[in-house]
C-alpha cells in the first residue's frame, strides 16, 4: 500500500454507544506492513522471554568417583578412571544444556517499524476500534465485557490499549483469559498481532472526541434472556399439570356402584 494510505475506525463510548467514525493518524497508521521485520521483533520476543535456566552436571560436578575403580592392569577388563565418568550409571552429562541467556536485541527503528506494520495490518482488516475515554470510577469485569458484547467481538481475542496506566480497566480485565489491557506506548508486534481486534482509548493517538449521549443496549441482558428461556422452559410443564390434574379429578366424580349386602348367616 501507497504511503499516502488514509484509514478510518469506528469509534464508540466506553459503554458501547455508536458514534462517528475517525480517521487514524497517519503518523501511526501510514498502510506500511513489513512482514520480515515483523517477524523478526515477534521471534526476539519470544526469545526474550526464555529464562535459560535448564542446567545439567557434567563429570566435574557430580559427587563420587574419586578413585578409580579397579587397578589399570591385570584384571581383564577396561580400564575406568572414575565411576562418575559419562559411560557409567549417575555419571556426568556430556554437552548437556548449562544456564544461558537466549536474548536477542532488534534495532529501535525495527521496532518502531515492527509496531506499525502490526497497528496498519490490524487496521486493514478492520479491527481497530477507538474508544473516546475510559472513565470508569471503579474496576468492573461486568462492564468491559458488555463493551465487547456491544462491539461484537466477545468471542475473540482482545488487545485494550489505554491513554496511560488506568488501574480500572486492567483490574476489570484480569478475569477475561483474552483480554489483555495496556497502555499504547507499552504494547509490542507481538501483542497486537496476538489478538483479533483492538482496542484504542483517543487520547492515546490523539484524538479527543466530545462526550456523546448513551443509549441503552438494544439486545437483552443475560439476566433477562435466562428468566425468559425459563418461564418458557416451566409453560409445557405447567399445563401437563393442569391437564393431569384435571383427569384426576374428573375420574375421582365417577360415581362408584354401591356394595351388595351381605345375608345374614354367611
Amino acid at each position: 500500500m501507497s504511503e499516502t494510505t488514509t484509514f478510518e475506525a469506528a469509534a464508540y463510548t466506553a459503554s458501547g454507544t455508536p458514534r462517528e467514525r475517525v480517521i487514524l493518524p497517519s503518523a501511526v497508521f501510514d498502510g506500511r506492513i513489513n512482514m520480515p521485520v515483523m517477524h523478526r521483533a515477534v521471534k526476539a520476543y519470544l526469545a526474550n522471554q526464555r529464562e535459560g535456566n535448564a542446567s545439567t552436571k557434567t563429570r566435574g560436578l557430580v559427587i563420587g568417583g574419586n578413585q578409580k575403580p579397579w587397578k589399570q592392569k591385570g584384571t581383564g577388563r577396561a580400564r575406568q578412571g572414575s565411576t562418575r565418568a559419562p559411560n557409567w550409571p549417575g555419571g556426568g552429562t556430556v554437552f548437556g544444556p548449562r544456564p544461558r541467556s537466549y536474548d536477542e536485541v532488534v534495532p529501535a527503528k525495527m521496532r518502531v517499524l515492527a509496531r506499525k506494520s502490526a497497528l496498519n495490518a490490524r487496521a486493514r482488516e478492520g479491527a481497530v476500534y477507538v474508544i473516546d475515554a475510559f472513565g470508569w470510577t471503579e474496576p468492573r469485569t461486568k462492564n468491559l465485557v458488555a463493551l465487547l458484547e456491544r462491539l461484537g467481538v466477545g468471542g475473540q481475542k482482545i488487545l485494550v490499549l489505554t491513554d496511560g496506566p488506568k488501574s480500572n480497566v486492567y483490574l476489570s480485565s484480569r478475569n477475561l483469559p483474552n483480554v489483555h489491557v495496556l497502555p499504547f506506548r507499552d504494547a509490542s508486534t507481538y501483542h497486537v498481532l496476538w489478538s483479533d481486534a483492538v482496542l484504542i482509548e483517543g487520547g492515546a493517538i490523539g484524538q479527543t472526541l466530545p462526550p456523546v449521549v448513551e443509549k441503552a443496549a438494544v439486545a437483552p441482558s443475560r439476566d433477562r434472556a435466562r428468566k425468559a428461556a425459563e418461564s418458557a422452559s416451566k409453560e409445557p410443564v405447567a399445563k401437563a399439570g393442569a391437564k393431569a390434574r384435571t383427569a384426576k379429578g374428573a375420574s375421582a366424580t365417577v360415581t362408584k356402584k354401591p356394595a351388595t349386602p351381605r345375608k345374614k348367616g354367611t
